[in-house]
């Protein structure tokens, strides 16, 4: 479909952090060693938490309301999903370096999703909205790249 609401990027962007972090999980729990079970969980708490950010935009008198009702006209759907769903499917677990590679190769092309939608906006608070979800997730790679070292030098 062509035609969407900001609504439905935000939604499937929160289900897409729910289904990484059950990746994650279910990585996790698999023949690791150590260090990269604890990197695959703490990746996993963070996406839940980013899962969590993304759906308290639809809690009731939030200020983004009229935003996430916003139509759009993208002919390519979103354009990064498919990518998207092959980095965690294809995820090296062999050390925290890889590990952190597959997270910030997800997060940065998320961030890139964002962008391009506030490039191609039709008003300014939705392009006021995605930049700051793209900025959230620039904060958020920073973040990762930092505790995951913390966990390296460990």
């Amino acid at each position: 479909m062509r035609f969407h609401q900001v609504k439905d990027l935000v939604r499937w962007a929160a289900d897409y952090h729910a289904r990484l972090g059950d990746q994650y999980s279910e990585l996790a729990s698999s023949n690791v060693s150590e260090r990269v079970r604890m990197a695959l969980e703490y990746l996993a708490e963070r996406e839940r938490k980013m899962q969590a950010g993304l759906q308290g935009y639809f809690n009731d008198g939030n200020d983004h309301c009229n935003v996430l009702d916003t139509w759009f006209d993208d002919p390519a759907d979103f354009p990064h999903p498919p990518v998207l769903d092959r980095l965690p499917e294809c995820m090296d677990c062999a050390s925290v370096q890889d590990v952190l590679a597959t997270a910030l190769a997800t997060h940065k092309t998320l961030q890139d999703l964002y962008m391009h939608r506030a490039d191609r906006a039709s008003i300014e608070a939705e392009r006021d909205f995605f930049v700051a979800l793209a900025t959230g997730h620039e904060g958020e790679v920073r973040r990762i790249a930092r505790d995951m070292q913390r966990l390296e030098d460990y």
